[in-house]
């Protein structure tokens, strides 16, 4: 995982410019990188990721090391002329362009679609925000929490915890990224086909109301209604992780057969004549009632003898992975999904792995996160070599 390893992944050839902060577009970015493609991140030492605990040395935080691999890192000021120009010159040698900033800001800046295409009218420009431009919220600001209220999460953390929660996790974000990708690669095929660039955008608000009503839209799928929204096992207060014997472990027994199973392994033969698990299907109504059974037998085996019991079975398991502990799981060793590397500025550290695997044209990380605006003399000096 040196800086002169040489891996040629699927994107081998393309170029990506990454001007954007904080994680929905540098996550995007550094998955093009993770596939093969070069790219440049344009950036302040301002950026928000840079911004937070380190080691050694400043800007170099954890979310930073996180998304930001991959990737040349160019510091260029943006409202100076000079240097606005030569990001220009760089945003011309281009494939991609991912940004996150206001569109307003863009204009100013001379770097909105319009002024950039008609200097690379073959770039695929992706624009992510947290509100739709075409919409009366456009110029508003957006965060993780913002747009998990807006796209209805919370009222699916109220409706089945009780609680208006924020999920624990930068959901919004994330699957905006994944979504920036897979829009990105659609729309270099389309241009590889007619040489035809285009902007993309990518509303975060958009696009976790598609995320989350995929199956909470539920009943309200027909018009007029044919039941509530909310998808019935996922808002069911019984819808958590059971205690084991020695910790604690997703067991989901999915139909009749499964539950009668699940009961016998757990000693409790006396329950599988129970008429609720011997129907044709588990009904909705009785979801509640029966993860308060599987709560009450899972302490009767350890984790590891539910593994088994489950496996025997096909019943669906899994053991409830500690954050603190992922290191060392098996799985996630076995995978590669955390592995020790050594970093050019900050040591030993832990990468998180590629979930993909291409047969032919692997993903690889070739380049741990640089320190803002440690490649800027390499790569201003190729451009002005072009």
């Amino acid at each position: 995982m040196d800086d002169t390893k040489t891996a040629a992944g699927p994107l081998d050839g393309v170029r990506v410019i990454d001007l954007s902060t904080v994680v929905m577009g540098p996550y995007a970015a550094q998955i093009l990188g993770d596939l093969g493609a070069d790219v440049i991140k344009i950036e302040s030492p301002a950026d928000t990721v840079r911004v937070g605990r380190y080691r050694t040395t400043p800007g170099m935080t954890p979310l930073n090391l996180n998304v930001n691999r991959n990737k040349r890192s160019v510091a260029l000021n943006l409202k100076d002329a000079g240097e606005r120009e030569q990001a220009l010159a760089l945003i011309e040698t281009a494939d991609v362009l991912i940004t996150n900033m206001r569109p307003g800001a863009l204009a100013r800046l001379g770097l909105d679609y319009d002024q950039v295409a008609a200097r690379n009218p073959r770039l695929v420009y992706a624009h992510a925000q947290g509100f739709r431009s075409d919409s009366d919220r456009a110029g508003n600001a957006a965060y993780d929490e913002t747009v998990q209220a807006a796209s209805g999460l919370v009222d699916i953390a109220n409706r089945a915890i009780g609680k208006p929660v924020y999920l624990p996790t930068i959901l919004g974000d994330k699957v905006s990224s994944l979504t920036i990708a897979y829009s990105v690669l659609a729309a270099l095929l389309h241009r590889d086909k007619t040489g035809e660039g285009q902007q993309v955008e990518i509303p975060m608000t958009d696009t976790l109301i598609a995320f989350n009503l995929v199956e909470h839209l539920a009943g309200h799928v027909f018009e007029p209604a044919e039941g509530p929204t909310g998808f019935p096992l996922s808002m069911s207060k019984g819808h958590r992780a059971a205690p084991t014997k020695d910790g604690l472990a997703c067991v989901i027994p999915y139909n009749p057969q499964n539950f009668r199973d699940f009961f016998a392994a757990a000693g409790r033969p006396d329950l599988a004549g129970d008429p609720r698990v011997n129907g044709e299907a588990i009904d909705n109504a009785d979801v509640d009632a029966l993860a308060e059974l599987i709560d009450e037998c899972a302490p009767a085996l350890t984790t590891a003898e539910w593994a088994e019991a489950c496996a025997k079975h096909s019943i669906p398991m899994a053991p409830v992975l500690e954050l603190d502990q992922a290191h060392e799981d098996a799985y996630v060793r076995e995978g590669h999904l955390l592995d020790t590397v050594e970093h050019p500025t900050e040591g030993t550290i832990r990468t998180v792995g590629i979930p993909v695997r291409f047969s032919a044209t692997p993903a690889s990380i070739r380049r741990q996160a640089p320190v803002a605006g440690q490649d800027t003399e390499a790569v201003l000096a190729e451009l002005a070599n072009r």
